[in-house]
């Protein structure tokens, strides 16, 4: 079995924000697998779901989004899931707008919910999507930038980039890390 985690932070207070990127693939992936039932499970939400014939846990964390890693943690330990075998999806302000980049591995890169993943699974061998929302704009201290939402202007190209993000994770899923970065990166 595959884990993929949506990173994020929960209530409707947050939802389109460019911080919840990772729950709104995951969310693109669930409507893909069907939309299977949640269950609240490990400090979130959880989904058995098929992609493209593979079984997978959709994994929602409910902790806010610097607190991830406990969510994933647990998930982990519970299904005994390889570091390989699971798929963080975040947003990335480093990152332009309208970029997806896959990574077997790496630091956090400044992503604080990345971050906390790692440190609690103790690897940094951890495949990740992330999901290009900058940069900052100009008069945006980070913090606000990522909490705010898109403008009417910019949804249309971040609807394309999400469908894009959810084709590589079902690439991931499929095929492996390789066949993803070759193809999406």
């Amino acid at each position: 079995m595959k884990l993929l985690v949506g990173l994020g932070n929960p209530g409707s207070a947050y939802e389109g924000t460019r911080h919840n990127v990772g729950f709104d693939a995951l969310n693109r992936l669930a409507c893909r697998a069907g939309s299977p039932v949640r269950r609240a499970r490990f400090q979130g939400e959880t989904a058995q779901a098929t992609l493209r014939g593979n079984s997978v846990l959709l994994l929602w964390p409910l902790t806010w989004m610097n607190l991830s890693g406990a969510s994933v943690l647990a998930a982990r330990d519970f299904y005994k899931i390889d570091h390989t075998d699971i798929l963080i999806i975040c947003d990335d302000f480093q990152l332009p707008t309208e970029t997806i980049r896959i990574r077997s591995s790496g630091s956090a890169g400044g992503q604080n919910g990345l971050a906390d993943t790692l440190a609690r699974l103790g690897e940094t061998t951890v495949p990740r999507l992330r999901i290009g929302i900058g940069p900052v704009e100009p008069g945006w201290t980070s913090s606000d930038f990522v909490l705010g939402k898109f403008s009417k202007s910019q949804r249309p190209a971040m609807d394309v980039l999400l469908e894009r993000a959810a084709d590589a994770a079902e690439e991931w899923v499929a095929l492996g890390i390789e066949a993803a970065m070759n193809r999406y990166n």
